[in-house]
């Protein structure tokens, strides 16, 4: 996910593999005082892209909000990245290919009525119809008759995906196109959630005011201010909420938000901002939060631009790439709070493999003027990185300018959109010129996420356009591979196709860097940089 996001493994397949743990974590809790589970916490939150929808949210504003509204089949443990069954009871396939699961009883909607079957059944076909626009729509694409709700072109065939049949209340049926070994960790992100009959009457209303089976429930809706829930009476999930809800409050600078967090007027942070890194743990004491993440950094290109098409171009962002000091610019400007990334794929996600992007992830201003010559020069010898303002990368994205302008001659500057959603829509509406500034929080601990779910052609995060035969071909292999670890091992070798390409720059591997008021207490972050929501405590 952008979005930024695993205890037993109940999947019976072919392999009975379970994905490693991914060094989940925190840096305090401050835990010991009374609390009052009646008290709603406040976390700095961005305005949403889009409406409220489980299908329609893939960066962390929208993310964040609607995985506490709505829950699936399954989601991961936050105390050690492992898939664990909500709704589901088991999810049983002999070959990898047709999944049976069987619900638990009991689950409802905030509305009151049953969640069943049919539920998410009706959900899913929903979200991948190509009338419906839902961005999320290329995570169905493993399900039969997907091709029918969501042609490459002219109108959908059929309104329903014929892998999925619905076989009770509690019991259906998944049967993919071809084999997918790691299937059931797919099915933990939120785009899988099941929806109320009522949503399909008014979606445009339900985006608004959404009705979820979450462990929180929809209250207001504040545009550009907050987003307010409260906890779910009848939650029937394994993670019953220790607190009354969640506000999720809207910060044009990050800068602010830590200023809130000092004076107690915000709880919980993301991430506090670059200019604080060097004294947040001093200033915040055992309350500072230092924690792994599955998560990095990357700039992105405008590959669906013609001038920057062409194998010449991929030279060119190589030696770009190779202008970018990565080691000094994590040291200084990040105050060593990240860590220079070889690879596209996060440090402790399984299938990581360091090096992946060779030389041309070490800085050499010789060798990056030498590529960018090659490959016929930066287009007008001039780039912009477009960049959200609200979320603390000024500094950041200045030193990368820094650096490539310094080395290699090209100018460089960033664009600053007000606020990410804003930097959203326009990278999502191809509205700039050059550069953007991109980032991937695993949605599921495998390397197929950073890789297929954002540089496969058409895949819902391919922000850049990129598309290369070679790397779907081996991905589509990898997918197909008879377990876990030989589809990671697959990816890899996908992976090794863009240090070819380049469609976009990895910069560094991101850690949690946060922190809480003194309002509350059990503050745990999990390896998807979310805090363990339901099990923060607010202080009585």
């Amino acid at each position: 996910m952008p979005a930024g996001t695993r205890v037993r493994w109940a999947v019976v397949s072919a392999t009975s593999v379970a994905l490693l743990a991914t060094g989940c974590g925190s840096g305090g809790s401050s835990s010991g005082g009374p609390s009052d589970a009646s008290k709603t916490f406040t976390y700095q939150s961005s305005e949403p892209q889009n409406p409220l929808q489980p299908a329609n949210a893939n960066e962390t504003g929208g993310g964040r909000i609607v995985q506490n509204l709505f829950k699936g089949l399954a989601d991961y443990d936050p105390s050690n990245g492992k898939l664990r069954m909500q709704v589901a009871d088991k999810i049983d396939t002999s070959d990898a290919q047709t999944y049976t699961v069987t619900m638990k009883s009991g689950w409802t909607f905030h509305d009151g009525t049953p969640v069943t079957a049919k539920s998410f059944v009706d959900a899913w076909n929903w979200a991948a119809s190509t009338k419906n626009n839902q961005i999320n729509s290329s995570w169905f694409g493993d399900i039969q008759g997907y091709a029918d709700v969501h042609p490459q072109s002219g109108s959908p065939t059929s309104d329903t995906m014929s892998g999925l049949t619905v076989q009770d209340d509690t019991h259906f049926t998944i049967k993919l196109t071809n084999k997918v070994s790691y299937f059931p960790y797919k099915l933990g992100y939120v785009a899988f959630s099941p929806l109320p009959e009522g949503f399909y009457k008014d979606p445009a209303g339900y985006g608004q005011k959404p009705v979820g089976n979450g462990p929180y429930e929809f209250v207001s809706w504040d545009h550009n201010s907050q987003v307010v829930t409260k906890t779910f009476a009848n939650y029937q999930g394994v993670d019953k909420p220790k607190n009354g809800g969640v506000v999720f409050k809207m910060y044009t600078t990050a800068e602010a938000a830590y200023a809130d967090l000092q004076s107690n007027n915000l709880d919980v942070m993301d991430q506090v901002p670059p200019s604080a890194l060097a004294n947040y743990k001093n200033d915040l004491g055992d309350r500072a939060i230092d924690a792994p993440q599955g998560a990095i950094q990357n700039v992105g290109f405008t590959l669906y631009q013609p001038e920057w098409q062409g194998a010449d171009k991929a030279k060119v962002r190589q030696g770009l790439s190779m202008a970018i000091d990565r080691n000094t610019i994590t040291k200084t400007v990040l105050q060593g709070s990240r860590a220079s990334a070889s690879a596209w794929v996060a440090e402790g996600v399984e299938g990581y493999k360091a090096g992946t992007c060779g030389d041309f992830c070490t800085y050499n201003p010789d060798k990056a003027k030498q590529l960018i010559q090659e490959g016929g020069g930066v287009p007008g010898n001039s780039l912009k990185i477009t960049y959200n303002a609200d979320g603390g990368h000024k500094e950041w994205v200045d030193a990368v300018c820094n650096s490539i302008r310094q080395a290699t001659g090209v100018n460089c500057s960033g664009d600053p959109k007000t606020d990410f959603k804003t930097a959203r829509a326009a990278i999502t509406g191809h509205q700039i010129n050059g550069m953007f500034r991109t980032g991937w929080v695993q949605d599921y601990p495998l390397n197929a996420n950073f890789l297929a779910d954002v540089y496969r052609t058409g895949a819902a995060s391919n922000d850049t356009g990129y598309s290369s035969p070679e790397f779907d071909k081996l991905s589509t292999e990898a997918d197909q591979a008879a377990s876990i670890q030989d589809t990671a091992t697959g990816y890899q070798q996908a992976e090794a196709q863009l240090a070819t390409d380049m469609p976009a720059i990895p910069l560094w591997y991101y850690r949690t860097n946060s922190g809480f008021s003194t309002k509350v207490q059990n503050v745990t972050f999990d390896s998807f940089g979310n805090p363990a929501w339901t099990q923060v405590e607010v202080k009585g």
